[in-house]
C-alpha cells in the first residue's frame, strides 16, 4: 500500500512510505487506486496545490470512481488547510453514502 506524505519542503516523517512533491504527482498516485493514505500541504511552490489533489479526491469519491483513502492535512497554511479539510470532509460523506 502507498502513503503519500505530499510536501515541497519538509522531510516525510514516520507512517508514510512514498515522499511527492507536486500535485501531478500525488493524483497520478491516487488514480493508481493503491493510495491508503495522504497528508497534504497547500503550498507546493507550483500553480497548482494540495487543495487541488483534495478537490480530485472529493471529485473521485463523488463519482464512486475511488474506495476510501484515509486523509490528513498538514499544511501551515490556515486558510489553504480549511479549504482542504472541507474538500476531504466532503470525500468522506461520499464515501459513507
Amino acid at each position: 500500500s502507498v502513503n503519500i506524505w505530499l510536501d515541497d519542503e519538509r522531510a516525510m516523517p514516520d507512517g508514510f512510505n512514498t515522499h511527492v512533491k507536486t500535485a501531478e504527482e500525488a493524483i497520478e498516485l491516487i488514480k493508481s487506486g493503491i493510495v491508503q493514505k495522504i497528508s497534504l500541504d497547500h503550498d507546493l511552490g507550483t500553480e497548482l496545490t494540495g487543495l487541488t489533489v483534495a478537490n480530485f479526491i472529493e471529485e473521485q469519491a463523488f463519482h464512486g470512481k475511488l474506495k476510501p483513502i484515509n486523509c490528513f492535512v498538514h499544511s501551515q497554511n490556515i486558510v489553504g488547510a480549511k479549504n482542504i479539510k472541507m474538500a476531504l470532509e466532503n470525500a468522506k460523506r461520499f464515501w459513507e453514502m
